[in-house]
């Protein structure tokens, strides 16, 4: 039996890590014990600041994590009613992700670690993604996760904490950018995730024929791009399409991904099955995670494996610092150097061959 939280002996359950997380567009903090509990959190979006970009500008999200992250730190500390003191250490996200954000989190977390005596630990922000399912629902390795958002498609095998295979990635789009930019195309606006699933609400998702990329062909890679431009062709087609029409394609194209996620998934459920026996859970992470079409045919796929499904509350699919805390948590605590860099792409699976195609997400 793998060691987990409550294995005698296992790790101290009173352990509590401040997290950091500024990859990307969302100015994260959050304070965990090891025993599961989350003592406080807070995460201050940046939408309002980037939509009338219609996407993230680093520059601007760089500047807004400096002017929150201070605020975010201090109202967690003080909502946990702790002092530094009280911490085993403090951990921020310093990759994969957009540098300049990278670089006011990992910054912030070594200067408190330094300042109050504390180990600072570097995170793998898609290792907080993966580690999630083990926080909010005691996985037992192994399991497989679909980690699924706007800069990542990956299935991946999680053996162990630090041990993960990569079974498949995205060879060009990422899901949760195939849905952005499916969304800016129907002129829904920014972020188009949601928004496509809102409007997609009484669509015939049957109306327009579009592609499951990939279904069908050997591996357990992804594809979007070709999903993605079946829907601006479709679109060209109907001049002047009313908002029925739009629902329609919107409605056909999240049932498209969700097939195809689903079916590539289905694949690296018998793969991992052959590398790990003792597998009995799926879970999807990630943003594309709170879409509930796609959770919809993840626990199909899950239920026609005789495999446990589990996907995390809303609140922990997007990017946020429990996450953080929490693989921090699972890694013992240890510290790491305080010149620990920071990492545009950063693989889980640093041995993974390349998948086809330049546009592959580390």
């Amino acid at each position: 039996m793998a060691e987990g939280p409550n294995t005698p002996g296992g790790p101290d359950q009173t352990a509590i890590m401040l997290g950091l997380e500024t990859s990307c567009d969302e100015t994260a903090a959050a304070v965990v014990r090891r025993d599961r509990t989350v003592l406080a959190a807070r995460v201050a979006s940046q939408l309002a600041a980037h939509a009338p970009f219609g996407g993230v500008v680093p520059e601007i999200a760089a500047r807004a994590h400096v002017e929150a992250l201070d605020h975010a730190v201090q109202a967690v500390m003080a909502e946990a009613g702790l002092g530094f003191a009280d911490l085993a250490g403090v951990a921020a996200t310093t990759g994969p992700g957009l540098i300049g954000g990278l670089m006011v989190g990992a910054v912030t977390g070594k200067a408190l670690a330094a300042a109050h005596a504390r180990p600072f630990v570097a995170v793998n922000h898609l290792e907080g993604h993966v580690l999630t399912p083990r926080l909010t629902a005691d996985v037992a390795f192994p399991y497989l996760v679909l980690l699924v958002s706007g800069g990542h498609t990956q299935l991946v095998l999680a053996e162990g904490v630090g041990r993960y295979r990569r079974l498949g990635t995205t060879i060009d789009d990422a899901a949760g950018e195939a849905f952005d930019k499916v969304a800016k195309l129907l002129g829904l606006g920014w972020p188009g995730g949601p928004a496509l699933e809102r409007f997609a609400e009484g669509g015939d998702p049957a109306r327009f024929a579009l592609p499951r990329p990939l279904t069908g062909q050997p591996g357990c890679h992804f594809s979007f791009s070709g999903l993605k431009t079946a829907v601006l062709h479709a679109l060209r087609r109907e001049a002047d399409a009313d908002e029925a029409t739009r629902r329609d394609l919107a409605a056909g194209f999240q049932a498209a991904a969700a097939e195809a996620l689903a079916a590539r998934t289905r694949r690296a459920v018998a793969l991992a099955r052959d590398r790990a026996p003792g597998l009995e859970r799926l879970a999807v992470v990630g943003g594309v995670a709170a879409n509930r079409a796609v959770r919809a045919e993840l626990e199909a796929v899950a239920a026609a494996a005789g495999l446990g499904f589990h996907a995390p509350p809303l609140a922990l699919c997007g990017d946020n610092a429990v996450m953080i805390a929490w693989a921090a948590l699972e890694r013992g605590g240890a510290g790491d150097p305080l010149d620990a860099p920071v990492r545009a792409r950063w693989p889980l699976d640093p041995a993974a061959e390349p998948a086809v195609g330049a546009g592959v997400k580390a």
